[in-house]
């Protein structure tokens, strides 16, 4: 039984590790090549890029990196962190311009 108990704690704490977000200011290219679509030229060229412009400042900025295009962004956006913090929030709804009139609602058609 001890040694169930043991085998089922190493499993969860290896599945959370597996869940965490990846940090692209510190992983390492182990933990980027992990990442769906990232294999080890394109962790490299991530750490390269990091050493030499610097820290990441949100998680889009990773398709700055050589290789990297929006579609691999897209697998790999929901396990981005950069410094700790989750990956952005999405775009708001660009705000009526000030004096417009909003859209009146459609007036629902009788029926016959």
């Amino acid at each position: 039984m001890k040694s169930v108990l043991i085998a089922l704690l190493t499993w969860l704490a290896m599945m959370a590790g597996a869940w965490a977000a990846v940090d692209l200011n510190a992983a390492s290219q182990q933990q980027l090549e992990a990442l769906p679509g990232i294999g080890p030229a394109k962790a490299k060229a991530i750490i390269e890029y990091r050493t030499k412009n610097g820290p990441f400042k949100a998680p889009e900025d990773v398709m700055k990196v050589s290789g990297i295009k929006q579609g691999t962004f897209d697998k790999i956006k929901g396990e981005l962190t950069v410094g700790g913090k989750g990956p952005a929030p999405a775009a708001k709804p660009a705000e009526a311009k000030a004096g417009a009139k909003p859209a009146e609602p459609k007036k629902e058609e009788k029926k016959k």
